[in-house]
């Protein structure tokens, strides 16, 4: 988790404007993505909004539905994401970003 904060500093805030539709909100905490295969992959968020979600982990995580699970110190709380692009960014990190799926289903 240590190697991510640092990898997360070291990005920064971008001064450029973007044509978002949600506005988006920086949150640093630590998470999990499992992958449709069932792999575990350690990760942080590095920001969220209203349908999406920006993550900061180790290893390539291909496009299509995943679990984000995040905890606070009285709750888990755990979203389907589908992952639309992960890019590689310093010291074998990878950025990726994803909207948030609907579900019928209580998780």
């Amino acid at each position: 988790m240590d190697d991510l904060r640092r990898v997360l500093e070291s990005i920064g805030k971008t001064n450029s404007s973007n044509s978002r539709a949600n506005e988006r909100l920086e949150l640093s905490v630590p998470a999990e993505i499992r992958t449709q295969r069932g792999n575990t992959i350690a990760a942080m968020t590095r920001e969220i909004s209203r349908t999406g979600i920006g993550l900061l982990h180790r290893g390539a995580v291909p496009p299509g539905e995943v679990v984000v699970k995040m905890a606070s110190e009285t709750r888990e709380f755990q979203y389907r994401v589908r992952i639309e692009w992960c890019t590689p960014c310093d010291n074998g990190m990878f950025m990726s970003g994803g909207c948030f799926l609907t579900s019928n289903e209580n998780q």
